[in-house]
């Protein structure tokens, strides 16, 4: 295993963002969480493995719309030298209307819709892709404007996918920014909490800021 210092607006961005969204309006043990490949967060010592992926239409103005509510505008001022690490890692996050990097714009471009996304993760963790965790997470970013009906057949679905199958998702966290559904797949239920622009400027900051940056590991 070994380790590798990241700058702040690199890939693992939305990992860090969905990090701090969990400390904060979940359960601040969450705070143990550490950013690995499959999955993306990992707290080794309670066994739990959360992914993250994203599910949004395949439009540009859809993910720049997304990036901007991300960053619960107005953002933070960005100095010379930010300026030179978001150009090199090709991100915007919305700091200017008219500005979406090119990595930035390929993660939401390639982003599927949920169902699919949802589907492909279900595959991917069945079968042993993300290792063997006493309990598995699925987070995922959508600009959807899903309904609690529509939440409820979303859990509902992949409840469905992951019957019979040894390695599955216990819980499935669905962020539309503004609010976090936290759906306990092995319920049947979900919770529904509120984040406020002022919570959004708050993941996005910790997100970004150098001292708050996790150490992006590489499992060997």
């Amino acid at each position: 295993m070994t380790e590798r210092r990241r700058t702040k607006y690199d890939t693992t961005f939305f990992e860090r963002y969905a990090r701090q969204s969990l400390i904060d309006l979940v359960d601040d043990r969450f705070e143990a969480l550490k950013n690995y490949d499959r999955p993306d967060l990992q707290d080794e010592v309670r066994s739990i493995g959360i992914e993250v992926t994203r599910a949004i239409r395949e439009d540009r103005d859809v993910a720049h719309a997304l990036i901007n509510e991300i960053a619960g505008r107005p953002v933070m001022k960005v100095s010379e030298e930010d300026w030179m690490d978001m150009t090199k890692y090709g991100y915007g996050y919305g700091i200017d209307d008219t500005i979406i990097g090119r990595m930035e714009y390929e993660y939401w471009a390639a982003a599927l819709p949920l169902q699919r996304i949802i589907r492909s993760k279900v595959r991917k963790v069945a079968d042993g892709f993300y290792g063997h965790f006493r309990k598995f997470g699925l987070y995922i970013f959508s600009k959807e404007n899903l309904t609690d009906d529509t939440v409820f057949s979303t859990m509902e679905y992949t409840r469905q996918l992951q019957e019979g199958n040894a390695l599955k998702y216990d819980v499935m966290y669905i962020s539309q920014i503004h609010e976090l559904f936290v759906c306990d797949l092995t319920q049947a239920s979900f919770d529904e909490i509120p984040i406020s622009r002022a919570q959004c400027r708050r993941f996005y900051n910790e997100a970004l800021r150098p001292e708050g940056d996790i150490t992006k590991h590489e499992n060997h």
